[in-house]
């Protein structure tokens, strides 16, 4: 099972993670996010790192030519897209990069299909993440939030469907739910993304959780 680390803030963790074998790390560029990473490690760090963790840079509603800029910079492998992109967008930018697309997912969601079936020409991975429920939050003057949000979803919305792509599953998971991950099936779950219940604080990991999670659920 592949594991993504998102939300990572400082080198020297991603350092640490590259030497754990975790496949993917998430490097966050939407500035409102407190595990934003800009200021806290440059592209030279990561261009110099020679890492062999697949970097994967997280965007929200960001436009085409800063996602490009961005890619150049830091040396990224994959882009994520957690806003509202369209699938025209989503198959421009998979021209040039790999792409996993989010889906947030909540006890409204009807349809995993419907979710999707747009994207399926667009994008080389999904990403299945927790939302709010609607009404938006800011109705209630507070901000939508795009993910680490520290909530799960019900994973039986996806192992009951037909998906056709490989998958990251994210939203809430810790190190309490790696036998509930270990049992969770489906043909297309590729990854299990963590991020929130390994933090310290907000961009930084408990390692020693991290370790442990991996070592688990690889055995």
């Amino acid at each position: 099972m592949n594991i993504k680390v998102c939300g990572i803030t400082e080198l020297k963790q991603l350092q640490q993670l590259d030497a754990l074998d975790i496949d993917f790390v998430g490097l966050n560029f939407y500035n409102q996010s407190p595990r934003y990473v800009v200021g806290k490690i440059s592209g030279d760090e990561i261009r110099d790192g020679d890492f062999d963790i697949k970097k994967v840079g997280v965007f929200v509603n960001e436009s085409l030519d800063k996602i490009f800029k961005v890619v150049e910079e830091y040396n990224l492998d994959i882009v994520q897209l957690h806003g509202d992109e369209s699938p025209a967008f989503c198959g421009r930018l998979c021209e040039e990069t790999e792409v996993i697309k989010t889906f947030r997912v909540n006890g409204e969601t009807k349809s995993i299909e419907e979710l999707i079936k747009k994207y399926d020409d667009a994008c080389d991975y999904y990403l299945f993440d927790a939302s709010p429920p609607t009404p938006p939050l800011e109705e209630r003057g507070e901000l939508i939030s795009f993910g680490g949000t520290g909530k799960q979803f019900d994973w039986n919305l996806l192992a009951s469907s037909s998906i056709e792509k490989p998958f990251f599953l994210a939203g809430g998971i810790g190190l309490v739910d790696v036998a509930k991950v270990k049992t969770f099936k489906h043909p297309d779950f590729f990854a299990v993304d963590i991020n929130s219940k390994f933090e310290i604080s907000p961009g930084v990991k408990d390692l020693d959780m991290v370790k442990m999670f991996a070592q688990v659920l690889r055995n």
